[in-house]
């Protein structure tokens, strides 16, 4: 239930993951992402709900069952459990995850959303021929073909005939496109906005909204209409609104969605940009509901220049990294290397590199340096005149305020870079002010005190990004009161 004494909400939500595969980079890349901003969205005050969770309807979800020689149900709740797990594996935040199997708290806001669009008069059935891509559970015309296949999926769409129910899509396009001119529906970055834009221009079609009962019993039934079953996408994007309470009769319900929605940010991946920032928002329209502030899209994941494929032998399993290299090592590369909102690269050597040059060489070597040599001083009275004159001498106030900006422009491998920018700042000053060498207590316990100043600072921007060396490096060096404590410690990082 949220606090309504708190004026500054903040509803993130990642796209909810399809249960065909295991996780793999891609998909902790979301989150990971996801989780840097409710965090730093918690540090500034703010009242946060960051949820994801499952996709769990669709024909490529039943095919995968099939395969696994299991019921779809069976295989849902096995395959779920392995999303459900990256939270603990991550050290991810979310508050809720919502699974669209779940009869209770998913369906009827999916049919009451249905009943919505009905009532407006934009659902109507017709017999339609098509072309039907299965991964992106999505009709799809030659267009968007590549050599008579999907260019992500890299197989040829079915060719299918059905009576569907369709929703009238077109009918919104003008007032999407104006949405988004207008920036009251941000699309992050500008290139993905122009690449809605340009979409939007050339006009939206109706799209089938359902399929047959007897070609696909899971899903959400239609209201009404038992022989048909719910078009996977108009059921899965109802989450951001189903785990917030829409669609629930009981009072609470209605208060908390009345509280989160519209959705602050949504972060999703660059294939699913249509279905966002076109579909979702004439769904939203159509039933009179508030549209989602901004969405924010990244890119994909290659591995060493390559797309990640099973047939290639190249897919990374981010549980095996964590295993191997530890959570926070993985999310500051996740975090510092890929580039916000464009396609990133993967590769084990640029992994390693990183790891030691800005973890173990970097942040590790500068604590433990601090420590070290402030240990056997005991609590060291903070003198923050000394904090401020270092400060404002040296311009490191301009760090902060682009660390800010990044932020809020979701420039998170920018922000991260930030911090490096700190660390090689607070590692210069200790290197200039040679504290080893000092015979003068006075002067010795100054320098470490603007040291541990500075390692301070870090541990704060660092907080959003790793969670548990941020923890660590505080513990280390502790601000009690007027004074400092520095207590060495295991070194945070080993160098591989």
């Amino acid at each position: 239930m949220a606090n309504s004494e708190k004026s500054n909400k903040f509803y993130i939500t990642t796209a909810i993951d399809y249960i065909n595969g295991k996780p793999h980079i891609g998909h902790v890349l979301e989150k990971v992402q996801a989780d840097a901003l409710a965090r730093y969205h918690r540090l500034k005050g703010d009242e946060v709900l960051f949820l994801t969770g499952t996709d769990e309807h669709g024909a490529k979800n039943v095919r995968a069952a099939e395969q696994a020689g299991k019921t779809p149900s069976e295989f849902a709740d096995e395959s779920s459990a392995n999303f459900r797990n990256l939270k603990n594996i991550f050290n991810l935040s979310w508050n809720d995850f919502i699974r669209t199997s779940d009869k209770v708290r998913h369906w009827p806001s999916a049919q009451k959303l249905w009943r919505e669009l009905k009532e407006t008069g934009d659902l109507y059935k017709k017999n339609y021929r098509g072309l039907y891509c299965v991964g992106h559970e999505a009709f799809v015309t030659e267009k968007d073909l590549v050599d008579g296949k999907c260019e992500i999926h890299q197989k040829e769409p079915e060719v299918i005939e059905e009576e569907n129910w369709f929703f009238r899509l077109s009918k919104y396009t003008k007032e999407i496109e104006s949405k988004i001119k207008s920036k009251e529906l941000r699309i992050i970055p500008e290139t993905r906005q122009n690449e809605i834009l340009a979409l939007l221009k050339e006009g939206l079609e109706d799209i089938s909204f359902s399929r047959p009962a007897k070609d696909l019993s899971w899903g959400v039934p239609v209201p009404d209409d038992p022989e048909h079953t719910m078009y996977v996408w108009c059921d899965a994007l109802t989450n951001y609104l189903s785990a917030i309470g829409y669609g629930q009769d009981d009072q609470l319900s209605m208060i908390n969605y009345k509280h989160w929605w519209p959705a602050d940010l949504h972060v999703i991946g660059k294939d699913i940009l249509r279905f966002h920032a076109a579909i979702w928002p004439g769904m939203l329209l159509s039933a009179g509901l508030l549209l989602p502030k901004s969405i924010f899209v990244h890119g994909f994941i290659t591995v060493e220049g390559q797309k990640m494929s099973k047939t290639i032998g190249n897919v990374i399993d981010p549980v095996d990294l964590v295993n191997k290299y530890g959570a926070d090592s993985v999310r500051h590369y996740l975090l510092r290397e890929i580039p916000s909102g464009e396609d990133g690269d993967f590769s084990y050597k640029k992994f390693e590199e990183r790891h030691n040059g800005d973890l173990a060489n970097g942040l590790g070597n500068l604590v433990a340096r601090i420590t070290a040599l402030g240990e056997k001083l005991g609590p060291i009275d903070f003198n923050f005149a000394n904090d401020i004159e270092l400060a404002t001498k040296n311009g490191i106030g301009r760090i902060f305020e682009d660390y800010e900006k990044n932020m809020q422009e979701i420039r998170l491998h920018e922000a991260s870079g930030k911090i490096w920018e700190l660390v090689s700042f607070a590692d210069k000053y200790i290197n200039d002010k040679k504290p080893w060498s000092l015979t003068d207590s006075i002067e010795l316990k100054k320098v470490l005190i603007n040291a541990s100043y500075l390692a301070g600072a870090v541990a704060n921007l660092l907080e959003p990004f790793l969670p548990e060396t941020s923890g660590k490096i505080k513990r280390q060096i502790n601000f009690v009161d007027s004074k400092v404590i520095l207590k060495k410690g295991e070194h945070l990082f080993s160098r591989l």
